[in-house]
């Protein structure tokens, strides 16, 4: 048993389920933790999508009672078709422009520099729109219409620059259309849901070669701690939000960042891509 490896697996676990909810950008961590651990290349391409798997279940059991309600009603709640529609609604722009330019996104994007500067221009638009007066027209996902779904899906699309956070987009984005704080928070949870699930049968799809048995227990190690830290961040940020704004998540970005940039202008890191 290689533990270096096990112990890089609950760290980028960790990583992705603290993340990836929050408006701070899991891809952009996981891509410059995995340059500072040590683990890149295509082999952690295929753990990302385990990982991002693990996080995306801690949602769905935290609302298995409304996914439940929803699937049953389909066919005769119209509350739960609304529901339904509205997240297929807000997934189209980002499949659509994530099909047609993911590949150019990846090549050109995915490396820490890039990142660093995506974390801040995302920190300076969350201060923007939370010290920006706003209107609050929809208090509850359920009140949503299939247009307040769109303007979330378009600004989802952001989230295809690796650093701008889809959480953050999502959030930020449906604050800024007239959302409520917690009506976007918990329909950025809910979009996740079909976002990664899509992502991640394209992306196994594509490395399916690369599965390997023998990573069975690292992968299952990575798979169960995404989803312990996913589940308990969910469970935190609806009560942080209940009393607090996102302006620190803003600074935390903009210092991370900042950090990066430096050290790699500086010559203490090497950031450059392998």
């Amino acid at each position: 048993m290689d533990l270096a490896l096990y112990l890089k697996a609950v760290i980028l676990g960790v990583v992705e389920g603290l993340t990836e909810f929050l408006p701070v950008s899991s891809t952009g961590h996981l891509i410059i933790a995995g340059q500072v651990i040590g683990y890149t290349g295509e082999k952690a391409k295929v753990f990302e999508l385990v990982i991002q798997s693990g996080a995306m279940l801690a949602v769905i059991w935290e609302y298995r009672a409304r996914f439940g309600r929803v699937l049953a009603g389909l066919h005769r709640d119209p509350a739960a078709q609304r529901f339904a529609i509205n997240l297929g609604v807000a997934f189209l722009p980002a499949a659509v422009l994530g099909l047609a330019f993911g590949s150019a996104i990846k090549q050109h994007l995915f490396h820490a520099v890039p990142v660093a500067a995506a974390f801040i221009l995302g920190g300076l638009i969350i201060l923007w729109v939370e010290r920006s007066p706003r209107r609050t027209a929809v208090e509850r996902v359920d009140d949503m219409t299939w247009k307040d779904a769109l303007k979330v899906g378009l600004a989802q699309a952001f989230a295809l620059i690796p650093g701008m956070s889809r959480a953050g987009a999502t959030i930020i984005g449906g604050m800024l259309f007239g959302l409520s704080r917690r009506a976007a928070t918990e329909f950025s949870f809910f979009l996740a849901v079909p976002t990664l699930i899509a992502a991640g049968a394209y992306d196994f799809y594509r490395n399916r070669g690369l599965f390997d048995a023998g990573d069975l227990g690292v992968f299952t190690v990575g798979f169960i701690v995404s989803f312990v830290s996913a589940f308990l961040c969910v469970r935190w940020l609806l009560r942080y939000i209940a009393s607090h704004d996102f302006s620190v998540f803003a600074w935390y970005r903009i210092a991370f960042g900042a950090i990066v940039l430096a050290t790699g202008y500086a010559g203490l890191v090497d950031w450059s891509p392998d």
